[in-house]
Order: C-alpha cells, then structure tokens, then sequence
C-alpha cells in the first residue's frame, strides 16, 4: 500500500459513496465533526432524501455537541462517483449488502481514489477477504463497520481482509477515533463481526418466541428496554454475568449456573420466515409503535441515546463534545 497522503488527524475531506440510512448517517456525523463531505448515490431522488437525513439528525447532533466549523452547507451531493472521491482523504462506502455490488464498487472506487487514500466499507456481515477480490490495490481497504444511527452510536468495528496492509488497518482506526468513534480493531475477521453476531442471537430467539406464540413484539422489546438493556447500556453480558457470581464472580458463575448451558433455553437455529411470522412481526411492531410515526420513532431514539450517554457520562467521550477533536 502506498503510505497515506494524510495523517488521521489532518484529515479535512471526506467522500461518502451511497446515502441510504447508514450512509446518510456516515455523513451527518461527519459533518458534525466539522468535516467537508462529498456524498453520492445512484438513485435520482438520492439528494433529497440524504438532505432530509441530515436536517433531522441536526438537532440530536446539536445537543451532542457540534465541532468548531461543523456546518451543513459543507455537504456537497455530485453526480458521479469519480467526482465523489477526486479529493477525497478517506472514503466511506455504504452500499447495499450484496456481495457482487460490493466487489465491483470497491473496485471503482480504488481506481478513482488518489493514491494512498484509505477506502472503507460499512458492511454489516461480509469479510473485507471477499470483498477486496478485483480491485487493483486491495492494501488499501478496510470494513469500517458502524452502528445505526451512525451520527449516534459510538461504535465501529475495525477489520480487514487477507490482502488489506496492516498500516491501512491502524490508520482507519485511528481516524474513527479521531472523528468521534469508539473503535474495536478486530485482529480477525469473523462471519457477521462482534456487536452483529451477538445481536443476531437475539434477533434469532425472539423470532422463535414470537413464531411459537410465546411472546409479543412489545413484550421482547420490553424485556430488554426494562431489564438487562439498562445493564447494557454501561455494562457488557460478560461483566454483567460475572456480578451474578457475587463476589466469587464468573468463576462461581460458572459453576453455578454453567449446567443451564444444556437447558432448551435457545434455538439459535434461524426460524422459517414464513407468511404468517412475517405478518406477526409487522403487525406486533404496528401495535408497539403505538402510533407513533417513523419520524416520531426515530427523534425518541435520538433523544434516549443520547440521555443514556449523558447519563453513564459518555456524551463527551471520544470526541463527542464541543471541541474539535481534530
């Protein structure tokens, strides 16, 4: 890989390829922390809609605490990918989640980008070794794997594939940083990352209480929100599971609680998605909206993500506050 133009903390022009929600995310939390920004996106009514993203985020981002420059005017929305990444110091690809769009897009974008420049990909499941198969300087990209909303979760998950140089790795890490995040640099790749794979088994059993009429959408969600989500929120499982222990911790955990491994507590086989669960799952999310709109849904969840940060004390952390962490 040829060194980057640009150290992490010189970094001023960024280039996000594809604005859905994940990638309408990547930029407003960009220009949050005070970055230029280039966005594009294939889809004729991509400006727009990216446009509206950013306006709604702005508030939560505002309270947050914005960089010194940050500004929505420094959005530029161009008509061609290769104008998209012309000047770019880093690039952000969110693209749908197939592998063969994948493949060739990264491949356009590591022939437009200028040399050096690192590439990463918000992929949420495929490995970077997958990805990277024909683009011409695979060294240089990485999975840069975030959490939606982007412009609110801290996390992102670092890794990348067989051919990608170790340099490019510690760089994308470090510019996350930087830019505000919380990083995990992943010394492997694994199926799904960390944070997925673990929200996956979730998502797993409680499709399978709500096939077998165990359970409604309202009560899962509840059970969490109410429960052990509280814990989350400052606290992994492990940790959790450990203060179970007492003061002999996960060692007396263990030998507690370690024969309930064999009980028929989970089926992390995925359910038939068939007509009828599907039905359930919708409707069962209808009746937990409580009528609420999707706009209305998504300014409580701003909102309450951003009263757990205060509240555990990780508004400020991570770049997070008002000073430009650049």
């Amino acid at each position: 890989m040829t060194s980057p133009l640009t150290a992490p903390e010189g970094v001023r022009r960024v280039a996000c390829v594809g604005a859905g929600v994940i990638g309408g995310g990547w930029v407003a939390h960009f220009l949050a922390r005070g970055y230029d920004v280039k966005a594009w996106d294939p889809a004729p009514d991509a400006e727009q809609k990216l446009r509206r993203l950013v306006d709604a985020a702005w508030p939560a981002l505002t309270e947050m605490g914005l960089a010194d420059g940050a500004s929505r005017d420094r959005l530029t929305v161009v008509p061609t990918l290769e104008e998209a990444v012309a000047d770019a110091e880093f690039v952000q690809e969110s693209a749908p989640e197939d592998l063969d769009l994948k493949r060739d897009l990264l491949s356009r974008l590591d022939a437009a980008a200028p040399a050096g420049v690192v590439i990463a990909s918000s992929t949420s499941g495929y490995p970077m070794t997958d990805m990277q198969t024909t683009a011409a300087t695979p060294a240089r990209l990485v999975v840069g794997h975030p959490f939606n909303p982007p412009y609110l979760i801290p996390l992102v998950e670092v890794v990348g594939g067989e051919q990608t140089d170790a340099d490019a790795t510690a760089w994308a890490s470090r510019f996350y940083e930087v830019a505000g995040k919380s990083v995990i640099t992943m010394d492997r790749e694994v199926p799904g990352f960390i944070a997925n794979r673990l929200q996956e088994a979730l998502w797993r059993e409680a499709l399978h209480m709500i096939a077998n009429g165990e359970a409604t959408v309202k009560e899962i969600d509840d059970s969490i929100t109410e429960g052990p989500g509280l814990r989350w929120a400052f606290m992994g499982p492990m940790l959790t599971f450990a203060l179970a222990g007492g003061e002999g911790g996960m060692a007396h955990m263990l030998d507690h609680f370690g024969p309930s491994l064999k009980s028929p507590w989970t089926r992390l086989e995925a359910p038939e998605l068939d007509k009828q669960l599907y039905d359930s799952v919708v409707a069962g999310c209808d009746v937990a909206a409580d009528g609420r709109s999707i706009a209305e849904l998504v300014a409580e969840r701003d909102q309450g993500v951003i009263d757990v940060l205060r509240a555990t004390g990780r508004l400020n952390k991570n770049g997070n506050g008002k000073a430009d962490p650049r």
